[in-house]
């Protein structure tokens, strides 16, 4: 058995295990050894008998004395009850519903038992208990400090736990890509320790210590990517784009609205990088309708002011054409520009319809000076007359690779264009800078100020018809809606059925179109429809063909339908805070008051005070940082930021590793360390970033 062993070799591990285990993410034996515990329970102190207290969780250690299943008289549970002595005193041990303990546990075993105890009128017991066989061996679920991992339906803790323990002495074959001399410096224990620490540790000392290195390691990997980026950008030169200020004041003066002062400041820290001679590597955040994109169109049009191209690459057919659309009314007059996708190819106020070739040309030939895109700009054909400035939407990395092949392509091999980033999702700028670390930010935090905040409404169930009257008010006012679910339907690829109590698109749009408003025009639109399928829909929801759409999160980012008053979203407990933010963000982009309502099953405690505070509150940032302090970074932002999904341990809160990973980072010598380079690789590799 090694590392790359499938899990399905495992003793115990079917076919439907293998399945659910795939679920957690877990694949191989590797995958295993990285999947961590959330929290501990400490049963490590064995306890008599006699010395038990009401409420404590303890473990024991005694000899079963009798052991028999029983029905309740009123409800017909089966009941398992034992009695268990040490050599101080016997125990009454109770579990519900669990016949096949009196199976497994005989009149005369030896057991330790880990739980809670309970008195009653009758004395001390333990309910439900964990117990465990005396080998004479470590014990796994009692009698020491036990990991508790996170579940999904089908697997239980003990089997999880059963799995760990055959494959933890692998933890000898996991490379230590960290030399010993940064082991010193950052003073962290080997890597096979840390990984057998974190599912069985000893004591608290070991825990704290294993903690401290599988940290560290997930805040170096990404200081060690920014660092990468930016030793090789030190080593290019970029074209130096003049600030022409007369073109830029008469641009801005043209606009239909006034830029904040946010923006002003954000676009002067653009314009400024832009005239250096070192490549820009700017991050320009701005919540949800805070007017990024007449910054980038300021940036764009000084790169053609100086004869230069720009491109805006999108992760979207659908944002690209919204980007396209936005552009061509704020630069069409004064530049040519273009959109090429995979299934769309136009240039702005072309009367003749163009083919993807002559397009192609336009770029090359330098005709077409702003081009919108999505990665296909990436691909063979593409090449550019004199590219001086790429711009990357919601994609936040643009890895050493995507670099070179751009550069390959920019019609001067000898610079390297200016690079822009920008997002909607709000990142507060302490986490930023443990994640972009070779990043500069701009942040606009403002909303211009003629947008009226949404009003957002948590709806309680009984009120679900009302909710629906007023969404067919706002329809006979001409208005438009979105409706969001978290699922298309309810198969997963696996074959394995999801949660029944969970909306779906699918099933949403029948209930909709059919029973609540047969009389309305209802679309719907999801990730797996083809890009030409997507695109139609979204032309008719713009042309106001469709009355109400209901998606998926692919509405999320960019999606620009000023008509639009109301967001609806089902099962808005599944959701983060930052995800309903982006929702919140399609509506009320005119001059139209504008709604959110939240519709959720759950009634805890925790999802009731979440989505209240996100009721009241409008501030993107706001939100996102809430959002962090209650679930963490990888829940708030997913896989596809920048690895944000793979810090499961460290978080915000870890000041003193942070700003140490990053003072380590910093221009440490790759020739000397090749280790490091390496981890870099493997660790994007697995995080499919680039």
């Amino acid at each position: 058995m090694n590392l790359k062993t499938p899990v399905v070799k495992l003793n115990r591990v079917g076919k439907t295990l293998e399945k659910r285990l795939k679920y957690l993410g877990i694949e191989t034996v590797q995958d295993l050894l990285f999947y961590y515990p959330f929290r501990y329970e400490d049963y490590s102190k064995l306890r008599s008998v006699k010395d038990l207290q009401d409420g404590e969780q303890v473990t024991i250690k005694g000899k079963i004395e009798l052991i028999a299943n029983k029905r309740s008289p009123r409800k017909r549970t089966m009941i398992t009850e034992a009695v268990v002595a040490d050599e101080t005193e016997q125990i009454k041990v109770v579990w519900f519903g669990q016949p096949f303990i009196a199976k497994t546990l005989k009149q005369g075993d030896t057991v330790y038992l880990s739980g809670k105890v309970s008195s009653d009128m009758f004395g001390v017991q333990m309910v439900g208990p964990a117990y465990e066989k005396d080998k004479s061996t470590d014990t796994m679920h009692t009698a020491r400090i036990i990991p508790m991992y996170p579940l999904t339906f089908g697997i239980t803790q003990k089997q999880l736990r059963f799995l760990m323990s055959q494959v933890i002495d692998l933890v000898d074959k996991l490379p230590d890509y960290l030399p010993e001399d940064l082991k010193e410096k950052a003073d962290v224990m080997n890597l096979s320790e840390a990984v057998r620490a974190i599912h069985f540790p000893e004591s608290d000392g070991e825990l704290e210590h294993a903690l401290r290195r599988l940290k560290f390691d997930e805040l170096y990997v990404l200081q060690l990517r920014g660092e990468i980026l930016r030793q090789s950008l030190r080593q290019s030169k970029s074209p130096q784009i003049k600030f022409r200020e007369k073109e830029i004041k008469k641009f801005v003066e043209s606009l239909p609205f006034e830029l904040t002062k946010k923006q002003k400041i954000s676009a002067w820290e653009i314009l400024q990088d832009m005239e250096k001679g070192d490549p820009m590597n700017r991050l320009l955040e701005g919540d949800v309708g805070s007017g990024k994109t007449v910054v980038a169109a300021m940036a764009m049009y000084s790169t053609v002011l100086s004869s230069h191209q720009a491109v805006i690459m999108a992760p979207t057919e659908v944002l690209a054409n919204q980007h396209f659309v936005s552009l061509q009314k704020l630069l069409g007059d004064i530049a040519g520009v273009a959109l090429l996708t995979r299934s769309h190819y136009k240039i702005s106020h072309s009367e003749s319809k163009v083919t993807k070739n002559d397009l192609i040309k336009k770029i090359k030939s330098g005709d077409a000076n702003i081009i919108i895109g999505t990665h296909a700009l990436l691909t063979d054909r593409v090449e550019f007359k004199d590219l001086g400035l790429v711009i990357v939407d919601e994609q936040h990395r643009f890895g050493v690779e995507q670099r070179k092949t751009i550069r390959k392509k920019s019609g001067n091999e000898n610079t390297m264009p200016h690079f822009l980033s920008m997002t909607a999702t709000p990142i507060p700028r302490s986490f930023a800078l443990t994640l972009y670390g070779d990043l500069d930010l701009s942040i606009i935090d403002e909303m211009p100020a003629d947008r009226k905040p949404v009003k957002t409404r948590l709806v309680d169930p009984h009120n679900r018809e009302k909710a629906y009257g007023f969404i067919r008010k706002q329809v006979k006012q001409g208005r438009q809606v979105f409706v969001v679910c978290p699922l298309i339907e309810l198969v997963d690829n696996d074959g394995l059925t999801a949660n029944p109590d969970k909306k779906t698109v699918l099933d949403e749009y029948e209930k909709l179109s059919k029973q609540v408003f047969p009389d309305l025009k209802i679309g719907f639109l999801h990730g797996k429809l083809k890009s030409v399928e997507k695109s139609e829909t979204m032309e008719q929801f713009n042309s106001g063909k469709i009355d109400i759409l209901v998606s998926t999160s692919v509405i999320e980012v960019g999606v620009d339908i000023p008509n639009a008053s109301v967001m609806m979203i089902e099962g808005a407990e599944r959701f983060g805070l930052a995800q309903l933010h982006q929702f919140r963000g399609r509506v009320g982009r005119a001059e139209h008051q504008s709604y959110c309502f939240l519709f959720t099953d759950s009634d805890t405690k925790k999802v009731k005070d979440r989505l209240s505070f996100f009721e009241k509150e409008n501030s993107g940032f706001k939100v996102a940082q809430y959002d962090l302090e209650q679930r963490g970074p990888g829940e708030v932002y997913g896989i596809s930021q920048s690895g944000m999904n793979n810090l499961k341990l460290a978080t915000l809160q870890d000041h003193e590793l942070i700003k140490l990973a990053r003072d380590m980072a910093r221009d440490i010598d790759f020739e000397k360390y090749s280790s490091l380079l390496d981890r870099v690789e493997e660790w994007e590799s697995r995080v499919h970033l680039e």
